[in-house]
């Protein structure tokens, strides 16, 4: 059984950054297609990015392009979401989540099979 476990949410400025890493044990993680999602509570969860086993091969939600970047150390067994040029509507509880290795429903959070407990990210105006 897969297992995820998210790290480095914190509380930001605008315009402050961060990395997210998602520690995947119990598998491999270039097994998986591999996403990252946020949800503020009472609102459904969102897309943020994800990307395949091929690590060529990212998607993004318009909302986080050019401000995001999603990576995988295969080495680490890890996945990041660099998070740059932080706004207030981007605070929410991030998600990891693991899905098939070969599928191209990337954005919907029903592609995905395992999930992590979250991470809080709070930017402050």
């Amino acid at each position: 059984q897969v297992q995820l476990v998210e790290s480095g949410g914190g509380l930001v400025q605008t315009g402050g950054s961060l990395r997210l890493s998602c520690a995947v044990s119990g598998s491999t993680v270039s097994m998986y297609t591999m996403g990252w999602f946020r949800q503020v509570a009472g609102k459904e969860r969102e897309f943020v990015a994800a990307i395949s086993w091929s690590p060529s091969r990212t998607d993004y939600a318009d909302s986080v392009k050019g401000r995001f970047t999603i990576s995988r150390d295969n080495a680490k067994n890890t996945i990041y979401l660099q998070v740059n040029s932080l706004k207030p509507e981007d605070t929410a509880v991030y998600y990891c989540a693991a899905g098939p290795k070969y599928t191209i429903a990337v954005t919907l959070a029903t592609t995905y099979t395992n999930w992590g407990q979250g991470t809080q990210v709070t930017v402050s105006s």
